[in-house]
């Protein structure tokens, strides 16, 4: 029965995607339809996960921070909608599900990043920050 739900779905699997992991920045452009027009609107930022293996329902999450607030699209891997996936940045870190960057937002997110150049690819290290969103502090009685 596998076999015959394979050859249904194989049509509709994607075979142009890119190489990315939980920890790099990439950029989706994804199809949007506004009345009878349609365009395409880009969506940036770090992968935090990555479910479902690589079939036909696999998908991934990015977050990113649109004016202090910190914004989750999760994304079907080999949806019609997708037009592109570019990787950005390909980002070093030691977890396949970045969970934590969600209470991570106001403070400083160190990652090493290999640079996804044209043809070098070096280590450098960089400092991402959320637009500098202050936590209120407790104060001690």
């Amino acid at each position: 029965m596998s076999s015959s739900i394979e050859t249904f779905v194989q049509p509709y699997i994607k075979k142009e995607i890119p190489d990315f992991r939980a920890g790099d920045t990439v950029r989706v452009y994804q199809k949007v339809k506004e009345g009878d027009k349609e365009r395409i609107q880009p969506f940036e930022g770090i992968v935090i996960a990555r479910k479902h293996g690589a079939g036909i329902s696999a998908t991934f999450i990015v977050r990113k921070i649109s004016h202090g607030v910190g914004v989750e699209r999760i994304f079907p891997l080999h949806s019609p909608s997708i037009s592109k996936i570019e990787v950005v940045k390909k980002g070093r870190v030691r977890r396949a599900k970045l969970y934590y960057l969600r209470q991570a937002t106001a403070k400083r997110v160190r990652a090493k990043v290999k640079e996804a150049t044209a043809g070098t690819e070096k280590e450098a290290e960089v400092t991402e920050t959320a637009e500098e969103i202050t936590e209120p502090t407790e104060t001690k009685k």
